[in-house]
């Protein structure tokens, strides 16, 4: 006899026929639905959620197994419960069955890494301790400041024309110049850095040769960090008492850079395409009722940069969101079909400002490490290009816009939009949208704008009476006090912001 066909229904349901109105390409096995031939995931989730309740299970490529976790509480539990659930895809059952081939097209989702967020237990420990070690020694103050400063040299290179792509122009280079600086690469940022990490994420033809190009890179700078250790995150992960090979400092470089980068670009996109769709958020944000950061948090509900996580896997038999799930199951942690849970967003209009438990970062010991140097450059990069392009406008319709979806994610894949053309500013000047004067170097000064110099008078003319404030912006020293203090308020909002 055959072996049974591992399948995780485990709610005793005969094998249905296709409904009524379904396409019959959509069902595999048992008539569970195929998540990778699904034109639109967020109503497939929805449909599994009122057929089968908080968790449902669902078909991968190849028709292998998987539950889909789509209650909020459910995924938290999920995440946060070591004891019956882990990462580690070498108990995976239709892995070891032989189900799961290796070219199936989630393998480099699933395959097991000696990694911190595949690993378990002490080992866990030691490589997440050395990541999150690294990630505490940021200055947030300083990040902010490098942020603002590549925001600036981007919108350098497309403000003087009028028109731009913010997704490949923008959102698409911000995040990986500031984590090459992070990390301790800065002269790796280039654009064909960029065009390699994009290319790896999207798994062309070239991602291969991408990928080397990246792991080339960051396998240099461990070499550099090892024989001279500098204050970034490479330095800090080589330095670490855990004692991380090069090999396991390459490869949790690779995890920062690319994870970071693909949600923080993600995140970016999302929230300026909100920005420019919608007038009533816009009108929010413009006027004071809503703040970048809530913004930034908001978009983290609605459209987290990943749809869902692959995978976690039980450790042994349990149940979740009354389903029975046995040992060795696979389950997708539900991103997005859990942030719009019904029983904690009974009306997903309403405003989710200053809550931030969202799963958009996960939870439990594998919580993404990196989520506040995300928010970070999310919050400060798009203050500071609206600062620039205060009259930035969507270029196309709306329904025009497109994405390039999977099941991990779903990523914007333009944002064209047009403004009055802005001269260039300089990238260590606070962005803003008024034209500012020349500043000589020796003068310039950081919160202060240099006073014009007046004419000297010809040398046979009498010398005029000069007005005593004239008189002071002749004079390059001292600069002159602010006519009232800031408040506590304020001097903290800059000191936050970077200024």
């Amino acid at each position: 006899m055959t072996p049974e066909r591992h399948a995780p229904t485990g709610t005793g349901d005969p094998l249905l026929e296709p409904p009524p109105g379904c396409p019959a390409h959509g069902l595999g096995p048992g008539g569970l639905h195929r998540l990778y031939e699904a034109d639109d995931l967020d109503e497939l989730y929805e449909q599994l959620r009122e057929r089968h309740g908080p968790v449902a299970p669902a078909l991968l490529h190849d028709d292998v197994p998987i539950w889909v976790v789509l209650g909020h509480a459910e995924n938290l539990h999920l995440v946060s419960t070591p004891a019956q659930f882990c990462r580690d895809s070498r108990i995976w059952t239709p892995l070891n069955e032989g189900m799961v081939k290796p070219d199936h097209p989630l393998m480099p989702h699933i395959a097991w890494q000696p990694i911190c967020s595949h690993a378990e237990g002490d080992e866990h420990k030691r490589l997440r301790g050395a990541v999150t070690g690294a990630m505490s020694t940021i200055n947030f103050r300083e990040l902010r400041r490098h942020i603002k400063r590549y925001t600036q040299r981007l919108v350098n290179r497309f403000c003087e024309e009028g028109r731009a792509d913010l997704v490949g122009q923008f959102a698409e280079h911000l995040p990986m110049g500031v984590m090459c600086h992070l990390l301790g690469m800065p002269e790796e940022f280039n654009d064909r850095m960029v065009e390699a990490a994009r290319d790896t994420l999207k798994g062309t033809e070239t991602a291969i040769a991408s990928h080397a190009y990246v792991m080339d890179a960051l396998a240099r700078l461990t070499a550099r960090r090892r024989a001279q250790p500098q204050d970034d995150i490479a330095g800090h992960l080589v330095n670490h008492p855990a004692g991380l090979t090069d090999d396991e400092v390459r490869e949790h470089l690779r995890v920062v850079l690319l994870a970071g980068y693909e949600a923080t670009v993600n995140l970016i996109s999302n929230v300026l395409r909100v920005v420019l769709t919608d007038p009533g958020f816009r009108a929010q944000l413009s006027g004071g009722q809503m703040t970048v950061p809530e913004a930034v948090e908001q978009s983290l509900w609605d459209e987290p940069p990943f749809s869902t996580v692959f995978a976690y896997f039980a450790k042994q038999e349990t149940e979740l969101g009354g389903q029975r799930i046995r040992k060795g199951d696979g389950l997708l942690f539900g991103i997005a079909p859990g942030n719009v849970d019904p029983r904690i967003r009974p009306d997903l209009a309403a405003g989710m400002q200053g809550n931030r438990s969202h799963l958009a970062f996960g939870g439990g010991p594998h919580e993404c490490p990196g989520q506040d140097i995300g928010r970070a450059i999310a919050d400060a990069g798009i203050d500071a290009l609206l600062m620039r392009l205060p009259d930035v406008q969507l270029a196309c319709a709306e329904d025009e816009l497109s994405w390039r979806s999977s099941i991990a994610s779903r990523h914007l894949v333009e944002l064209p939009v047009r403004f009055e053309p802005k001269p260039q500013q300089e990238v260590t000047q606070e962005p803003s949208h008024a034209p500012a004067p020349p500043q000589p170097a020796a003068a310039w000064h950081v919160g202060t704008r240099e006073q014009p110099q007046p004419q000297s008078p010809p040398a046979q003319s009498r010398p005029q009476p000069v007005p005593p404030v004239a008189a002071a912006a002749t004079q390059p020293q001292p600069v002159p006090e602010p006519p009232r203090p800031l408040g506590a308020w304020q001097r903290f909002l800059r000191w936050w912001r970077g200024y």
